[in-house]
């Protein structure tokens, strides 16, 4: 699928070109519509999601729910972008804010998608096995899971930007020892003709000078002393190198036709952008996980009346102990 044919799904797109939107992103080509249509996308299923999971409660927590779990994740991303962003500006990396943005949401996109793909069975759940700790943990399960896929993909791009050189700084001009230019029409070492012979298209008396074209292999004409002629094979033609030019070990001389500048190879390493995108997904997580306590019930507890938040106090990964404990 071309990276500039549209899709009914932006998901689909993403699943079945990822390669185009890396390419998009590099270029920059149409970020504000691609990273438009994924907000839609993933507000809408994770709107769909959280209604699923408030519905353990009562309609009236899956109407609040649909709104706080889209909240979630675009209140995340706000907090850790310019995180992100910075992380790639001190490094050297070359990447725009838009494009930062683009990245992230195809994560966040995944994500979503994901999550509400796991909705049936949630529901599912649901109906049949009514217990408010199981269902807790069910979802938070697919939550995690749905996450680790979305960040995969995001460390995909990145190392696709990688490869195109833009977590890196900037390499300054290559100077000229580095680099040598071989012209498209450099000439042929003549082939050598012993003492005594007459080179072929040698003009005689009489006769204009016109050249000769002598192919690699081609006979050449050789008088001896008697005015026999004998043949012997010429040398093959090889391409001229140019005055003080010296190629690289290893590197054969370039084709009389192929202009492009050889250089050399530096051994490639991860840049710094990398290892800290995962100290960003670490942070993100943190985030996350502590926002969406503060933004508590999702699932909201039968035993307690409704309520749009909870008191702060505990944190998210006691609850989820204490929860595992009482199954």
């Amino acid at each position: 699928m071309s990276g500039d044919r549209p899709s009914p799904l932006v998901i689909e797109r993403i699943l079945r070109d990822r390669e185009g939107i890396w390419q998009q992103i590099v270029a920059e080509r149409d970020l504000n519509g691609l990273t438009g249509r994924m907000l839609t996308s993933s507000a809408i299923a994770l709107a769909c999601y959280g209604a699923v999971l408030g519905f353990f409660h009562s309609p009236l927590m899956a109407l609040t729910s649909a709104l706080k779990l889209p909240l979630l994740f675009l209140v995340t991303l706000a907090i850790c972008l310019p995180t992100l962003y910075l992380f790639n500006l001190v490094f050297g990396a070359r990447l725009s804010v838009r494009q930062s943005l683009a990245l992230v949401m195809v994560a966040i996109t995944v994500t979503s998608m994901l999550a509400v793909a796991f909705a049936p069975i949630s529901l599912f759940f649901l109906i049949t096995a009514n217990d408010y700790g199981f269902f807790k943990l069910l979802n938070v399960a697919i939550l995690t899971l749905s996450a680790l896929v979305g960040l995969r993909f995001l460390t995909g791009g990145m190392q696709v930007l990688n490869d195109h050189g833009l977590l890196a700084p900037e390499a300054p001009t290559a100077k000229a020892a580095d680099q040598v230019t071989v012209p498209a029409a450099a000439q042929a070492v003549p082939a050598a003709v012993p003492a005594g012979a007459t080179p072929v298209g040698t003009p005689s008396a009489g006769q204009s000078a016109a050249p000769v074209a002598v192919s690699a292999g081609a006979p050449v004409g050789e008088s001896t002393s008697n005015g026999a002629v004998t043949t012997a094979p010429a040398p093959a033609q090889v391409p001229a190198q140019p005055a003080g030019a010296s190629f690289p070990p290893g590197y054969p001389p370039q084709r009389p036709w192929d202009s492009a500048p050889i250089r050399r190879g530096e051994p490639t390493q991860r840049p710094a952008s990398m290892t800290l995108l995962y100290i960003w997904i670490l942070l993100f997580g943190f985030v996350g996980t502590q926002l969406a306590w503060t933004l508590r019930p999702f699932f909201g507890d039968p035993g307690q009346d409704f309520a749009f938040f909870r008191s702060i106090d505990g944190n998210f990964y006691a609850e989820i102990l204490r929860t595992i404990a009482n199954l």
